[in-house]
């Protein structure tokens, strides 16, 4: 029985998609964020919540929802607009709160279902993710093939893989780096460079796709 997608093309994607995900980006940020606020355990949450919002995605373009976003520049832009708004929401929080990281457990921490949450939302609202589905998935799908949707989802798990084998790594170095600044300052600086390049990104969200 052969596989829904070639082992060439599927090769090809790998490199394809390896270049996409360690290109630095909301989710390796949001990542970074809940482990430097809350340790390992909430950045491995937050990998969950990423590809979990993959996930979503996948479904969403088999239903052919993400072509319909994508046709609509209304829709679009309000998406747009929608994850401009959280992730800037995100990095006001960053400066708001900036002193909240606890190395000794003390205080209250941020939550597991905050950390999945926020890297959920951060993903789906992401309009560049609807647009690496629609622009590169669609050029290593062969419709002669047919069960053009059994194609999608393993170029999906494909890509959460990936995701998943760069991401986790990224909670682990993350905690290294929580208990090596035990300087309160440089912690608070940390978190406002964080808040500063969220924001960032929400401001090329509205460059972007929206003006």
């Amino acid at each position: 029985m052969s596989l829904p997608v070639p082992p060439a093309t599927l090769g090809l994607f790998v490199l394809t998609a390896l270049a996409i995900v360690i290109s630095p980006g909301p989710d390796t940020l949001i990542i970074l964020r809940a482990t430097l606020r809350a340790g390992r355990s909430a950045g491995l949450v937050s990998v969950l919540g990423v590809q979990a919002g993959l996930f979503v995605h996948t479904l969403l373009a088999v239903l052919g929802v993400s072509v319909l976003i994508a046709s609509s520049p209304i829709l679009f832009k309000t998406l747009a607009v929608a994850g401009a708004l959280y992730l800037m929401g995100l990095g006001v929080q960053s400066f708001r709160h900036g002193a909240v990281i606890h190395l000794d457990g003390a205080g209250v921490p941020l939550k597991a279902h905050h950390a999945f949450r926020d890297a959920l939302l951060c993903n789906l609202l992401n309009p560049k993710v609807i647009l690496l589905f629609l622009a590169l998935f669609p050029n290593f799908i062969d419709l002669r093939r047919g069960d053009t949707g059994a194609q999608l989802i393993t170029l999906a798990v494909t890509l959460v893989a990936i995701n998943v084998l760069w991401q986790t790594p990224i909670a682990f170095m993350g905690e290294i780096v929580r208990r090596w600044l035990k300087n309160p300052k440089i912690l608070l600086a940390f978190n406002r460079l964080t808040g500063t390049i969220l924001i960032g990104f929400a401001a090329l969200l509205i460059i972007d796709h929206v003006l």
